[in-house]
């Protein structure tokens, strides 16, 4: 079945969290991103941050583990209910990405999608195009992070 059959367009669906730990933010950031706010309590401090806090980055990456897991529970919950999970490809792209608020340690952010939108692609019969709205609030509910994407789906 079709995501668009599936989910209503302009549905927002909560797709789980994820805490910022001191430990994990620095992990991450070590790796990926290692600017002094983000790897160096003491440092961070002195920054505009005032504090340690995540990357960005490690926002963004904090949701893409967060849908996967989102993902493979849908489709195991639509296949016990009898209903052909969508196929879904990789995504093409994402634009419009926005860091709203730093994030702190021990923050927890809670991430949501929105279908925006879905057409075919006339290149590729039986593949569609999907649009949606990625979104992390903190859990005072405030935004911390929002980015459109796209994401693949064949038949």
């Amino acid at each position: 079945m079709r995501m668009a059959e599936l989910y209503t367009i302009g549905e927002k669906a909560a797709i789980g969290g994820y805490t910022f730990t001191e430990e994990r933010i620095i992990h991450f950031a070590t790796r990926f991103d290692p600017q002094r706010f983000h790897v160096d309590k003491e440092a961070a401090r002195k920054t505009l941050f005032g504090n340690l806090c995540a990357s960005g980055w490690h926002t963004c990456a904090a949701w893409m583990r967060t849908f996967l897991d989102y993902w493979e529970k849908e489709t195991a919950r639509l296949a016990r209910e009898g209903v052909a999970p969508p196929k879904l490809g990789p995504s093409p792209g994402f634009q419009k990405l926005q860091w709203l608020r730093p994030v702190f340690v021990d923050e927890t952010v809670s991430y949501s999608v929105t279908l925006l939108a879905s057409r075919p692609l006339t290149s590729r019969p039986g593949w569609f195009l999907n649009s949606i709205l990625n979104e992390g609030v903190n859990q005072d509910g405030t935004p911390v992070i929002r980015f459109e994407g796209s994401v693949l789906e064949f038949e």
